[in-house]
């Protein structure tokens, strides 16, 4: 492995930004998961790529506030990669919401009428609904973000179908059931039920061998394709010697788009409501995918990272440590195959100090979850307890996420502080409504903030993560309390990656004693203001009219 030491570098985190453009300094630095900065989007309130795909199965009858399609697809997020938005964000990885083919039929079970527009309502695993696209769409967003260096995430349901509808009936009790509804105060009554009313749970506990279900059978007839996938699924079990069960011919749909397309990790939905042991075995075979995707691409190989897995454990969170306590029974998921698992503690820890965050994150991280991580977000497409819905502090917001140790996760619009309130919206419809590209592009002030001024503020704070894997990877240190001042360092074996972090520094001239940091000498590149200095006397001058400074040894 090559050997890189990357520089040490001084931030202060709060307060004023520019309307310039993110200054980086040129730096050669590996990805690691476990400082991976992503970006999630749901794949229809994006970016609309392509109109002329906007409507499909007759889905024209009128919808509740943010609940039908609007036109975001797989075309539109390639747009963006293309121009340059996620790298100028410091994005590693993007993970979209599932794009397989959902219900065609409306539904309405308390927060009015709603289409299948969020993706977790499937019908067909084996093809992409054509709202979001084609295959020759997703094939190119794949191989565009890998020339990007960005890895694609793929959110996978195994837990249920979508619901059943006038134009979409339940599939054969034989693999699912609609009975009881689950009740979450066990196992029993989180696992094997179904997750709310008219939402077919997949019988992933059944060992027994099934016949592919009649709906799915006539689909494929319909569409001139039952031959070619009946021949395919033939193939799979005769070659893993697998048994025809509900949970292998999933694993074998899902794992197709690794293997075919190249996608780098998995989300899983739903997480808790799926017996662990079937992650386990949608891993394996994830692993097995990954390996041939890349010896047949050598020459699109990203490195040498493994396939990543992480999931979402409703109300898991970072203090839990590996152990989930479903109120009988604990479990750890990270023993299935499970690296990383979303934690929802952080959207109440953002509020808290900042050495009180650090240092809790970096102790758990570098203890007891050795070897495995977090994510960590501030808001999501299902949290109604998203953290400052109306974006009145976007500025100290990006600074804790995105200097936390862990897994970062950015929701779509928390860089343009998208308002997560929507007027005559019912639940969760308030968070998904379509990136706000029109404040962007007015420069609209949103909360008193400019927009363009927020996104600023989290591109340098992104693209310092993205270049330093020791931010999200590395052990912290608090070396201040006044002024806040901490290291962080990351070691993997020749690699080495060292950063110090300095909080509350003034604005205009400032001297900053780096005595034990850099040698005199030395020539420091600050990437918030595009000024260097010379360290002298073991200190370094700057004079910017910036209170956040990014210091690095070049």
């Amino acid at each position: 492995m090559k050997s890189y030491i990357l520089p040490f570098l001084f931030i202060l985190a709060l307060g004023c930004t520019s309307q310039t453009n993110p200054v980086s300094a040129p730096l050669d630095a590996p990805f690691i998961w476990e400082n991976a900065n992503i970006y999630f989007l749901l794949t229809d309130r994006f970016s609309n790529g392509e109109p002329e795909n906007d409507i499909n199965f007759n889905r024209t009858e009128e919808c509740a506030v943010n609940r039908g399609f609007q036109g975001g697809d797989l075309a539109g997020v390639t747009e963006k990669i293309e121009e340059g938005y996620f790298n100028d964000l410091g994005i590693t990885a993007i993970w979209m919401t599932p794009f397989v083919e959902q219900v065609h039929g409306l539904v309405d079970e308390g927060t009015g009428p709603t289409y299948g527009y969020h993706g977790y309502w499937a019908k067909d695993w084996t093809s992409l609904d054509p709202n979001f696209g084609t295959e020759e769409e997703l094939a190119q967003l794949i191989e565009t973000a890998h020339q990007h260096g960005i890895r694609i995430v793929m959110d996978v349901v195994i837990n249920h179908t979508g619901p059943v509808t006038e134009s979409d009936p339940a599939w054969n009790p034989e693999w699912v059931r609609l009975t009881p509804t689950c009740e979450h105060y066990s196992y029993k009554t989180t696992v094997p039920c179904t997750l709310v009313k008219n939402l077919p749970d997949i019988k992933t506990d059944s060992n027994e061998e099934v016949e592919l279900p009649d709906e799915l059978l006539k689909k494929w007839e319909k569409e001139g394709r039952l031959e070619q996938e009946v021949e395919e699924l033939d193939t799979f079990f005769e070659l893993t010697g697998y048994p025809r069960t509900p949970t292998y011919y999933l694993i074998k749909w899902l794992t197709d788009y690794v293997r075919k397309y190249g996608i780098d990790a998995y989300r899983l939905d739903t997480a808790k409501h799926v017996e662990e042991d079937v992650w386990a075995k949608l891993r394996k075979e994830a692993d097995r995918a990954y390996s041939e995707w890349k010896a047949e691409h050598p020459d699109k190989v990203l490195s040498d990272n493994k396939f990543f897995m992480f999931g979402e454990v409703y109300n898991y969170g970072i203090s839990t440590g590996k152990m989930y306590n479903f109120g009988d029974t604990l479990v750890n998921f990270y023993e299935y195959g499970i690296n990383g698992l979303i934690n929802f503690e952080f959207r109440t820890d953002v509020g808290k100090p900042y050495e009180e965050i650090f240092s809790k994150y970096s102790d758990i991280l570098n203890g007891e979850l050795s070897g495995n991580t977090v994510i960590n977000y501030v808001c999501s497409h299902d949290d109604e307890w998203s953290h400052d819905r109306m974006r009145k502090n976007p500025i100290e917001t990006a600074t804790k996420l995105l200097l936390c140790p862990g897994i970062t996760q950015i929701y779509y619009g928390d860089e343009t502080s998208r308002i997560l309130e929507a007027e005559g919206a019912m639940g969760d419809a308030h968070l998904r409504s379509f990136m706000n590209w029109e404040e962007l592009d007015a420069n609209s002030e949103v909360s008193g903030h400019k927009v363009k001024d927020v996104l600023l503020h989290w591109q340098k704070m992104g693209k310092f993560r993205a270049h330093h894997p020791s931010v999200g990877a590395g052990i912290h240190t608090m070396l201040s309390a006044s002024p806040y001042i901490f290291k962080r360092e990351f070691t993997s074996g020749d690699y080495t990656d060292k950063v110090v972090v300095g909080l509350a520094l003034p604005s205009g001239s400032k001297i900053i004693p780096v005595e034990h940091e850099f040698e005199d000498g030395t020539t420091i590149f600050d990437s918030y203001s595009g000024e260097s200095a010379t360290v002298s006397g073991g200190k370094v001058t700057l004079d910017t009219e910036f209170d956040i400074v990014l210091l690095a040894a070049i």
